[in-house]
């Protein structure tokens, strides 16, 4: 006779981990996931309640025991990878050590659909379930994923959602001159109270030294090799300085008292990736919103520089000469003959050693002939003695000179002032308030408003640039007037002070001083 089938059902354990098959009665290893977005007092009371609320939770279950609490602290839940606390969660779970996971909801687990999915599935295969206690969720359940992924889609909606929330309230700020700044990096400055930028006096001290080091004509790097040898630390208080530090330094108009905001914009609200704005969306210039450290000539005379030092001379055989701060004379001392600069070189002769000038076009062999003579670094000093005591024993002639320099500069002055420019742009912005509340197109105002904005700052150039010449003009008098004899030897920082350009000819030397006076000193 044939043996009747039997089947015998054999049901499903809580826990057949091989790790706890020993136990009698094997515990759940259960961990905890809490998180809130942000620091602020009112979260930090909220993350302390929910690592108590899971610790007695877990504890209360008799058959569960605490695998431990992950929590993460001032994190936002849109991206994974700066949440150490959950990565490590993850990870002790991929090791075997955590059966299961409690979190109070969703959005606390994820607000990224894609990660919060994943996790879920990379834990589904090692059967570890996730329980979301606001939506009653198990991962496990067999209607578990389908609602998971529409509550982990709800989620980043309202993510998305509070993003575009967070984005309007700055441009609120912005358009109220409300400035943010990170002062922990930013040297010179730092927040009172009230969240306003203050200077912090040995800081803008500092900053005064790089803008003035700059314009006496020392390159990037020179002033950060000094500030090091120096012991100064840059802004995030690291000893060593790199010329992105003085750059940025140079460029940066809060430091005459203005803002611009919103260099940067969010294009992901997922990855949080910043790039910069090029104009496609609005920015704000704010004047005077805060303490000014260094005066707005100076930082236009700034500004002029960095352009000028890009290319400073284009040589006849169409190369571009940089900017050299090597010597006093590096860029002063031009060739009569072809128009190139002078190269400062060491130069053996016989066996003897010393220093020349020679011009770069014969150095290079570029194929431009030009047989300009080389001068002894020596000569060069005597002629430039020679050029100072020249307008010092003449003193009355030059200083006539100087007040018709000055006296040009002066009607120079004569134009658009800057007053019309800012009544037109506050027309505008009333105008573009307008049309921006009315959904009208507003294209031709913004055209204008970038049109004046760049006159305006030309305008501020050219005046900086007058004051400063004015400044050479009333230096050179100052000396003029004040210097008791003529001078008797080669003084470097007095020829940094008042010489602009030397040209070397075959039979004479042509000095240009930088209150605009020529002198002519022959071989």
């Amino acid at each position: 006779m044939d043996a009747k089938m039997s089947i015998t059902v054999l049901p499903a354990r809580k826990n057949a981990s091989s790790a706890n098959k020993d136990e009698e009665n094997p515990k759940l290893r259960v961990a905890a996931y809490c998180r809130v977005s942000t620091d602020s007092d009112e979260q930090a009371t909220s993350y302390d309640a929910q690592i108590e609320h899971y610790t007695n939770y877990i504890n209360g279950h008799p058959d569960w025991k605490l695998a431990g609490i992950f929590a993460d602290d001032g994190i936002s839940g849109t991206n994974t990878k700066k949440r150490e606390e959950f990565n490590r969660m993850i990870d002790e779970c991929m090791a075997g050590s955590i059966d299961m996971i409690i979190t109070k909801s969703i959005s606390r687990f994820a607000r990224n659909t894609l990660d919060c999915l994943k996790y879920i599935r990379q834990l589904k295969e090692k059967s570890i379930p996730v329980y979301f206690e606001k939506e009653n969720i198990n991962t496990m359940d067999s209607k578990g994923e389908v609602m998971l992924t529409i509550m982990a889609s709800l989620a980043q909606q309202e993510s998305q959602s509070l993003s575009q929330n967070v984005k309007l309230g700055l441009q609120y700020r912005y358009q109220q001159g409300e400035i943010q700044v990170n002062c922990n990096w930013f040297l010179g400055y730092t927040k009172d109270e009230n969240k306003h930028l203050v200077v912090v006096p040995e800081e803008a001290e500092i900053v005064k030294r790089i803008y003035r080091e700059y314009l006496e004509g020392a390159s990037m790097l020179k002033i950060a090799r000094g500030l090091e040898a120096d012991g100064i630390l840059n802004g995030a208080g690291r000893e060593r300085w790199h010329t992105s530090n003085i750059s940025q330094i140079l460029r940066n108009e809060k430091y005459i008292g203005d803002a611009l905001l919103q260099k940067t914009y969010t294009v992901d609200f997922l990855t949080k990736q910043r790039i910069k704005n090029n104009g496609l969306v609005p920015q704000y210039y704010v004047e005077n919103s805060h303490e000014a450290i260094i005066p707005r000539g100076i930082f236009m005379q700034v500004q002029e520089e960095l352009v000028r030092r890009r290319i400073v001379h284009t040589s006849p055989n169409g190369k571009n000469r940089v900017f050299s701060s090597s010597h006093c004379l590096s860029n002063v001392v031009f060739c009569g003959c072809c128009g190139e600069f002078y190269r400062r070189i060491h130069w053996y002769n016989r066996g003897k050693k010393s220093i020349v000038w020679r011009c770069i076009s014969r150095l290079e062999n570029t194929g431009l002939f030009c047989d300009a003579r080389t001068v002894p670094e020596s000569q060069i000093e005597q002629v430039l003695v020679a050029a100072i005591n020249q307008t010092w024993c003449d003193k009355d002639t030059f200083l006539a000179t100087l007040q018709r320099n000055i006296e040009t500069v002066l009607e120079s002055e004569k134009g658009q002032p800057l007053s019309d420019i800012d009544k037109r742009l506050a027309e505008l912005q009333e105008e573009l308030l307008k049309r921006t509340g009315a959904r009208a197109d507003y294209e031709d105002v913004a055209e204008e408003i970038y049109r004046l904005r760049e006159d305006k700052q030309k305008l501020q150039l050219e005046s900086a640039g007058r004051d400063e010449q004015k400044k050479r003009i009333a230096d050179m008098g100052t000396f003029l007037r004040e210097q008791p004899t003529a001078i008797a030897e080669y003084d470097e920082p007095l020829v940094r002070r008042l010489i602009e350009k030397v040209t070397v000819y075959e039979d004479k030397f042509t000095v240009e001083f930088k209150s605009g006076v020529t002198v002519d000193v022959d071989e």
